[in-house]
């Protein structure tokens, strides 16, 4: 069985955190990501299920993986709110709870950053998928311009440490590439809340199919 997850501090706090972005945008990033998916779907690192209520009626179930018992349990609550038929598990992304072949398509979202083995979780996308499925990603990334990376590097460590492990360094485009996607779609930006940035504003959101 994989290994569980625990962060007590970052799964109080982070509701907080989440519906303050939503309140400033990031409800249209999640629908965007979203928009127009059908099929079995599996959410990887579920978090507290906030990409719950935004999947089209076309997609038939969501089997929601999610390894920190608290946001889990938060997400199950948010299953039984949901329009799709939504089933949460534990698990990690390096080790997922699913067949080779069986979904149509695999979302990440907010995820990678925290993710120990990024390659693995990937990889383990690429193998639960079908033949012709998608990735579905919506992610902060690490910035493009030299001055704002440098900030991000310098506060990268406190920032994983009050972040549940997230880190706002990783070339999560590059890395999707590198474990055998296309990309099919992507869009680059800097999601400011009030005009600003901060470390974790450089983000995109895309899809990209497995590399024949």
């Amino acid at each position: 069985m994989a290994k569980a997850v625990s962060h007590p501090l970052f799964a109080r706090i982070y509701p907080r955190i989440n519906a303050f972005a939503e309140a400033h945008g990031s409800v249209e990033h999640r629908q965007e990501m979203l928009a127009g998916i059908h099929g079995r779907v599996i959410e990887i690192g579920a978090g507290l299920g906030s990409n719950f209520v935004h999947y089209p009626a076309e997609v038939e179930q969501v089997v929601a993986v999610e390894p920190e018992a608290r946001l889990r349990a938060v997400a199950e609550q948010a299953a039984a709110q949901a329009a799709v038929a939504v089933e949460v598990r534990a698990g990690r992304a390096e080790e997922l709870p699913a067949d080779d072949d069986s979904f149509d398509v695999a979302v990440f979202s907010l995820v990678l950053c925290t993710i120990t083995d990024v390659p693995a979780a990937l990889a383990e996308a690429r193998r639960v998928l079908k033949p012709g499925g998608e990735l579905r990603f919506y992610e902060h990334v690490r910035s493009d311009n030299p001055r704002f990376l440098r900030m991000q590097r310098i506060i990268n460590p406190l920032w994983r440490t009050l972040g549940g492990g997230c880190n706002v360094t990783r070339d999560t485009e590059r890395a999707i590439q590198a474990a055998g996607f296309t990309l099919k779609e992507i869009r680059r930006f800097v999601f400011r809340i009030n005009g600003r940035a901060n470390p974790g504003s450089p983000s995109i959101i895309g899809t990209a199919r497995p590399s024949t």
